[in-house]
């Protein structure tokens, strides 16, 4: 596809949460930088919605604040944001109240008809998951939402999608009382990385990695999460979500069906989409009275981060001094097919890490003859490593005799990144996951089957934490690598990978 067929037809996007730290952050520099890229139609406009009192001019001054700190490509170009903010307009109005989606209607009405946009209408909800199902409700209510209109409009939902199975069921069923699922992007904003993009470009795009992909040549699979940061103030947040739901259930159980789906029958969103649900439903269900053997549980404890001291996760604002909240999650699971059989993915993720990383490590298994010693006296197994963050890249890690008389193995490197390779920086995730949007691309987006699947198996592991009724949770120092509880889900000769 070339670059002027990847641009929109003329649109208006609604941002429902304009106000909001996501908008000013993420979105609105993403747009920028999209019409920096030409990638906007001459035809667009945006309109925020929050309840905030703001005039239109203040919220493009806000706006222009969050450019100039998060764009991409800084400094911003004046005379291009004069053309793109004019374009921006703000819209004052309550979420449960349908007068003011009755007056949001009328507002696209007069922008279809200035701008020719022809009703082609995207809504973003950036908003508190609480205020989802009312502003769905709303836009069906005022019939922006219809079914039979064309184009059809689409609306994108940002995590968290739901907190359990039955909540994610349910608001599955308020969405589809409105909307087609294919009007439907549930978005992940890992899945708008380029290393994660590039996992299929890797695996179905070479014909030297596919062969290998398989429990004859891999030993595990680790993926890996970390942020060295804590919970940033959000303690009463996380006190309700922990990080299994945050982290493993959306982010992680990404990268885990990328790493193990099954060739699609082609690049087309639901046949890349049907083969991750078919993964996700192979995960071998974990019982709950073992969910302890293959489930470790941590909770970050008082340390050294850069050489500054940082409280424990019991210290932080808004957390209950015996909070048994989990900080830490590494599991052990294993698919139950002919690919995959006996072949253990270990998922971990933390706030508070000794770094901040995300990878995804393919360990394959060693040689079936070790002709040769290295320093320890073995040649170490290869490894490939695809990069997430925060330098995107990939890695092939091998052994090479070291120079000199003797045949000693070293281990090296053979490293690819972006940016060194194609001389140009990665675009942000929202670019390429609202540019989708606009095209009425799903493929990077997580359908209903998807999301319910992914609930399931995370909802086993939470209602047997609630069982358990625990008062102790495996304790980690702030600026390490996890607790050593997390060795237990280890086999022998394996160890976690410390990049």
């Amino acid at each position: 596809m070339t670059p002027t067929e990847r641009i929109p037809e003329p649109l208006v996007l609604v941002i429902f949460g304009a106000s909001g730290d996501l908008t000013k952050r993420k979105l609105l520099p993403a747009l920028y930088s999209l019409a920096r890229e030409g990638l906007l139609p001459a035809r667009f406009a945006v309109v925020g919605f929050a309840r905030k009192a703001m005039t239109s001019q203040a919220f493009r001054d806000a706006m222009r604040e969050g450019c100039d700190k998060f764009a991409r490509r800084r400094p911003v170009d004046n005379p291009l944001w004069d053309a793109f903010s004019a374009n921006l307009h703000y819209h004052q109005g309550d979420y449960a109240d349908p007068a003011s989606f009755t007056a949001l209607k009328e507002r696209l009405e007069g922008l279809d008809r200035e701008l020719h946009t022809a009703g082609n209408r995207l809504f973003y909800l950036s908003t508190p998951p609480s205020t989802y199902e009312p502003i769905i409700a709303n836009l069906g209510k005022a019939g922006l939402a219809k079914r039979n209109l064309q184009p059809l409009p689409h609306i994108i939902i940002e995590k968290p999608f739901g907190h359990d199975l039955d909540s994610a069921r349910h608001l599955n069923g308020q969405l589809k009382k409105v909307f087609r699922e294919s009007q439907i992007f549930r978005i992940d904003h890992y899945l708008g990385k380029e290393t994660v993009q590039n996992m299929l470009v890797l695996r179905f795009g070479n014909g030297i990695f596919e062969p290998l992909w398989n429990n004859r040549h891999v030993d595990h699979v680790q993926i890996t999460a970390m942020e060295a940061i804590g919970v940033e103030g959000r303690g009463g947040y996380y006190e309700e979500a922990g990080i299994l739901r945050d982290m493993v259930q959306n982010h992680l159980f990404q990268l885990l069906s990328l790493t193990g789906m099954e060739p699609p029958s082609s690049m087309e969103s639901n046949a890349v989409r049907d083969e991750k649900v078919k993964f996700l439903r192979s995960l071998r269900p974990i019982p709950q009275e073992d969910v302890s053997r293959f489930v470790v549980r941590g909770q970050y404890a008082p340390g050294t981060l850069g050489g500054e001291k940082v409280p424990g996760y019991r210290q932080e604002d808004g957390v209950a001094a015996d909070s048994v909240t989990d900080t830490y999650t590494a599991l052990k699971l294993y698919a139950d097919n002919w690919r995959w059989a006996g072949v253990p993915f270990l998922l971990r993720t933390a706030k508070r890490g000794a770094k901040r990383i995300t990878e995804i490590s393919v360990h394959f298994k060693p040689a079936p003859l070790r002709m040769f010693g290295g320093h320890d006296g073995l040649a170490e197994p290869n490894q490939l490593v695809i990069q997430v963050q925060p330098d995107e890249g990939i890695s092939l890690h091998f052994s090479a005799k070291e120079p000199g008389p003797t045949t000693e193995l070293l281990p090296v490197d053979m490293t690819f990144r972006y940016g060194a390779s194609f001389g140009k920086e990665s675009p942000e995730a929202y670019e390429r996951l609202i540019l989708d949007a606009m095209l009425g691309d799903s493929t990077l987006f997580t359908r209903d089957d998807e999301v319910e699947a992914s609930w399931a198996f995370i909802t086993n592991i939470l209602t047997a934490w609630k069982k358990q009724k625990a008062r102790q949770i495996a304790q980690y120092t702030a600026g390490s690598w996890g607790p050593q509880e997390a060795d237990a889900l280890l086999e022998p000769g394996m160890t976690w990978r410390k990049p």
